[in-house]
């Protein structure tokens, strides 16, 4: 049995799948090889060395870790030809059990890509929100420090401070933080701010949400009616809710916002664009200096003049962080965790006998995660989809 983890090719990542501490335990479950191709953990602190006295072989390149895997730990989908210098789908071998973020529901081309390639794919970010997933889900883990790096670029950006300031020169205000979603993410943003001092209130459109966000010492803000009451899947997850929700939710937020020093929007639906929570309007009404700070930049944004992957300041001198891959603006950390799902994954569906990995297709959790297998494409929502 033989494990590869591969570096990560696609623009901006920073992070990698499997950190020295999972690679010992890897090898504890019985694989017996597991190659880490050169360079793949540096950006996140973790040098070829670690990997090697961990008891990793480090591979030169993609093809060599490759060869003969049996399992392939991924962060982002494997490049495809033409994506990038290497085409790491081609170098895969068949029957390989591929972990990662893998995206499939916003681009199911990638899903029958890997059906074709005889791969059994598993696209983690869909794990579904019960108990016993909670220690492997990969969402939570990165969103939550999403949402911490998310307020400490804020009050970097932010040129008054959080804090209420007192000096015999006079005193500067604590700044007014305004988060936009109360997920994992928001509640952390939350916290954080906080933390820092800020005076803290916060939205949501889940019925849940409001004790939430007061239980950390925020106050809430948000139209509340009866669609609002069902705005949470079974899941855990936020529906899309209608045009109209989110208009009236816009005329409650919009006088508060323009009282905000620093908005952070959260917001995300999966599988589809992020929702507009912040409109062109509401950004002219804020007040020079203040701060946005988009998480959903990667799904277009909460904000309407959000760039994505990029800082703008705006004409009346709003700033505007549109910064793509918030978890890898804190790699290190984000990789621990990451890695840790992962190996939990793992671990839940080994066969000490086998000393093989196995997933029943009867189980929940194999259920929610599995695109491929077989060489069918076999996850509910891309079957129906298609």
């Amino acid at each position: 049995m033989r494990l590869a983890v591969l570096k990560e090719r696609r623009a901006g990542e920073t992070r990698v799948a499997a950190t020295p501490e999972t690679v010992k335990k890897l090898i504890g479950l019985g694989i017996t090889a597991v190659a880490v191709e050169s360079g793949a953990g540096l950006a996140s602190g973790y040098p070829d060395a670690a990997y090697r006295e961990a008891g990793a072989e480090i591979a030169p390149d993609a093809a060599a870790a490759l060869a003969g895997a049996a399992i392939l730990l991924k962060v982002r989908a494997p490049l495809a030809a033409g994506e990038g210098e290497v085409d790491e789908l081609s170098l895969i071998p068949r029957d390989t059990l591929l972990l990662g973020t893998l995206e499939a529901l916003g681009n199911p081309e990638r899903a029958k890509a890997y059906a074709d390639a005889g791969l059994q794919a598993c696209s983690m970010e869909l794990l579904p929100r019960i108990t016993r997933a909670q220690s492997m889900d990969i969402l939570s883990s990165q969103a939550n420090l999403a949402g911490y790096r998310a307020v400490i670029e804020g009050a970097v950006a932010f040129d008054k401070g959080f804090p209420m300031l007192m000096t015999a020169a006079g005193t500067i205000p604590a700044a007014n933080v305004f988060v936009m979603g109360a997920g994992v993410a928001g509640l952390q943003a939350i916290a954080t701010a906080r933390r820092l001092g800020g005076r803290v209130s916060a939205t949501d459109v889940r019925p849940a949400a409001k004790e939430e966000i007061k239980s950390l010492g925020a106050s809430f803000v948000g139209y509340e009616d009866e669609e609002s009451k069902a705005a949470q899947t079974a899941g855990g997850y936020a529906k899309q809710l209608s045009a109209e929700f989110y208009a009236k939710q816009a005329e409650v937020v919009a006088t508060h916002i323009a009282k905000q020093d620093v908005v952070v929007t959260t917001a995300l639906v999966q599988g589809r664009k992020a929702p507009t929570l912040v409109t062109e309007a509401m950004v002219d009404s804020m007040k020079p200096g203040s701060v946005i700070v988009d998480i959903a930049a990667d799904a277009g944004g909460n904000c309407a003049l959000t760039v994505p992957g990029q800082a703008i300041v705006t004409g009346n001198g709003v700033k505007i962080l549109g910064y793509g891959n918030w978890p890898g603006r804190i790699a290190g950390a984000a990789s621990a965790l990451y890695a840790r799902n992962l190996l939990t994954f793992l671990t839940t569906f080994w066969d000490k006998d086998a000393k093989a990995p196995r997933l029943p297709e009867d189980d929940e959790i194999v259920r929610g995660v599995v695109l491929t297998r077989g060489g069918a494409v076999v996850h509910p929502q891309l079957t129906q989809a298609a």
